[in-house]
């Protein structure tokens, strides 16, 4: 496993601390990883500290292969990988001055730095580069002291969450620590926001508990308002209009199972009272009945609003917010974690492409630029849809950019040909995004702390939020 994701770089605080904290705590350091191979959509990412290595060696090989060489001063990594549009001896990356700067090694089809044709050029966080039909992603992320460098493999939960794998550090120690908390009674709160896969995280929940009854998801938003006590509570036959006959509702229905509470945030106060009830007591009052039913209940609630300042609003009660969050996920947006596009990629495509047609899948170059470029607004649910469709219009052959939606395949050429590189980053560029990772993680992303600190106006930090690339959100 390893660290944060490409929508959080951190830069080491340590400097603020003790020489014991200094001493002990994790520093950002640079990681390579291979994201996907356009021929072989369904290959393992996999991921490689460069941690104390000098230089990074990347051509062709017959199969997908790395080494550790000695070398004077620090080791040299080498990568292979069966792309035949890539050279033997393809690219290189090599540290100056504690930089990463990438390197056409003359090589036959050349190297393409986030979507532009590059001879030469000082890596940043998140870039992502191709040779031949393979893309990498660079990254800077924390990792513990003395970790060593190499091969860095993501965290799998098999069969029971195959879409759980991940490369970010912070995600895996909560996937962990969940596989702990489902066997127990704990109630579970997942947070993030909307399509970053809560529904996915419950179900995993349910099937790590192992409980015997079923997973029942109730979205609360959609629930209509002259049903929604009905729909959750169950009725007694004659209770009102229609109700002709005796109905458990949901939370019965989940009895010994998992009740999944989606958008808790948009269930209404008086509903939010009964639903305590619930909880506290263990029991359903149908409506139209006299005497409660006694429920065995496992709560997962999930919403994309920020339950804790609903609470200080009087928007959501505080008596149920306690009740609900016991142990507390949050999922951060697919913008945040490329590193794992490559892995949710494999997750994804056998369950969207028709039957028997995922291993024959591949991409052309084009549509995997829309893939890697697009920011993902609407996270992994759209990422899900978006191969969906490929998928089928591909046929079991080669998902082209054309197969894509459009809000996807603008995302392939957004930046022209012609534009010019990026040059590196001045020395006060560099201390200013240091500043500002340093406070973000200092103040867990609040943007409005950060810019007292600084005695700056918020909108200044804003922009050099924008200019950095960096996610307030990736730090909370």
């Amino acid at each position: 496993m390893t660290g944060s994701s490409p929508g959080n770089p951190t830069t080491s605080t340590a400097s603020r601390g003790s020489g014991d904290e200094r001493a002990l705590a994790p520093s950002p350091v640079a990681h390579l990883f291979l994201l996907l191979e356009c021929d072989r959509p369904l290959a393992q990412s996999t991921g490689y500290s460069l941690r104390d290595v000098s230089e990074v060696d990347l051509g062709r090989g017959d199969a997908r292969t790395f080494a550790m060489k000695d070398a004077p001063g620090a080791p040299r990594l080498s990568l292979k990988v069966p792309d035949r549009r890539m050279s033997s001896q393809h690219a290189r990356l090599t540290r100056v001055l504690e930089r990463w700067v990438l390197e056409d090694a003359d090589s036959k089809n050349g190297v393409v730095l986030n979507g532009v044709r590059q001879k030469r050029a000082v890596l940043s966080h998140g870039d992502v580069f191709a040779l031949g039909h393979t893309f990498f992603l660079y990254a800077e992320m924390l990792v513990a002291p003395h970790e060593p460098p190499g091969e860095v493999l993501p965290t799998r939960y098999g069969p029971l969450a195959p879409e759980l794998s991940t490369f970010n550090r912070g995600l895996a120690a909560d996937f962990d620590s969940l596989a702990e908390v489902a066997r127990a009674q704990v109630p579970v709160l997942l947070q993030g926001e909307t399509g970053t896969g809560k529904e996915v995280l419950a179900r995993a929940v349910h099937a790590f508990s192992r409980r015997a009854g079923p997973f029942v998801a109730i979205n609360c938003g959609s629930l209509p308002d002259s049903l929604v006590e009905s729909e959750l509570f169950g009725h007694k036959k004659g209770a009102f209009t229609g109700a002709s006959e005796d109905r458990p509702g949901l939370i019965r229905t989940s009895s010994g199972g998992t009740l999944f509470l989606d958008e808790i945030g948009d269930l209404p106060l008086p509903l939010q009272a009964a639903l305590l009830r619930v909880l506290q007591e263990g029991e359903v009052l149908p409506v139209g009945a006299s005497q409660p039913v006694k429920v065995e209940l496992r709560v997962v609630a999930a919403t994309h609003r920020d339950l804790a300042g609903m609470v200080e609003r009087q928007q959501f009660r505080s008596d149920l917010y306690a009740r609900l969050s016991g142990f507390g996920v949050h999922l951060p947006p697919l913008r945040s974690r490329r590193e794992d596009l490559g892995l949710l990629l494999r997750a994804l495509l056998p369950k969207v492409a028709p039957a028997g047609t995922a291993e024959q899948l591949t991409l052309s170059s084009e549509a995997a630029w829309a893939l890697t470029l697009h920011p993902w607004p609407l996270n992994v649910r759209e990422l899900e849809k978006a191969l969906a469709v490929a998928a089928v219009l591909a046929r079991g052959g080669r998902m082209e950019l054309a197969h894509l939606p459009e809000s996807v395949r603008t995302s392939a050429t957004a930046r022209p040909p012609s534009a010019p590189p990026p040059g590196p980053p001045s020395a006060q560029e560099d201390a200013r995004r240091t500043e500002l990772i340093a406070l973000l993680r200092e103040h867990k992303g609040n943007i409005s702390a950060v810019a007292r600190t600084m005695g700056l106006a918020r909108m200044q930090i804003q922009r050099w939020l924008k200019r950095y690339q960096l996610d307030p959100d990736s730090f909370r």
